[in-house]
C-alpha cells in the first residue's frame, strides 16, 4: 500500500510541475525579445521552430534519472539513521524530491534551448 501511495503522489507532483510550467510559458516558451523592427510573423514561425528543437529535451528521462538517484541516496540516509523503514520513507521522499528536480532541470534546458535558437537567428532575447 504505501508503494503505491508513494507511486501516486510522485506522479501527482511531477506532472503538477509539468502543467505549471507550460501553463506559465504557454504561447512564448518564457522569452522576452527586444521587437523593435521585428516581423512578427516571421518571429512566431521561429519561435515555434525553436520550441520544436526544445521538445528533444528528455524532461521525462531527466525527471526519472534524478527520481532513482534519489531513491538511492534517500534510501542509504534513511538506512544509516534508522532502520528499514527509515531507509524506506527516505527513499521515498528522495525520489520525490529527484523526480520534482530533474522535471525542474529539463524544463529550464528547454527554456534555454529556445533562448539560444532565436538568439541564434538574430533576436535580441531580454531574458
Amino acid at each position: 500500500m504505501y508503494k503505491g501511495l508513494l507511486l501516486f503522489v510522485l506522479v501527482f507532483i511531477v506532472s503538477g510541475c509539468a502543467n505549471q510550467h507550460q501553463s506559465s510559458h504557454a504561447g512564448n516558451g518564457g522569452v522576452i525579445i527586444d521587437t523593435q523592427g521585428v516581423d512578427m510573423q516571421q518571429y512566431r514561425y521561429d519561435m515555434e521552430d525553436c520550441q520544436g528543437y526544445a521538445t528533444q529535451v528528455p524532461v521525462a528521462g531527466k525527471a526519472a534519472k534524478t527520481a532513482a538517484g534519489g531513491a538511492v541516496l534517500g534510501g542509504v540516509l534513511g538506512a544509516i539513521v534508522g532502520n528499514s523503514s527509515t531507509a524506506a520513507k527516505g527513499a521515498g521522499v528522495g525520489a520525490v524530491t529527484g523526480a520534482v528536480k530533474g522535471t525542474s532541470s529539463g524544463y529550464k534546458e528547454r527554456e534555454r534551448v529556445v533562448k539560444n535558437c532565436l538568439r541564434g537567428r538574430g533576436y535580441r532575447v531580454l531574458n
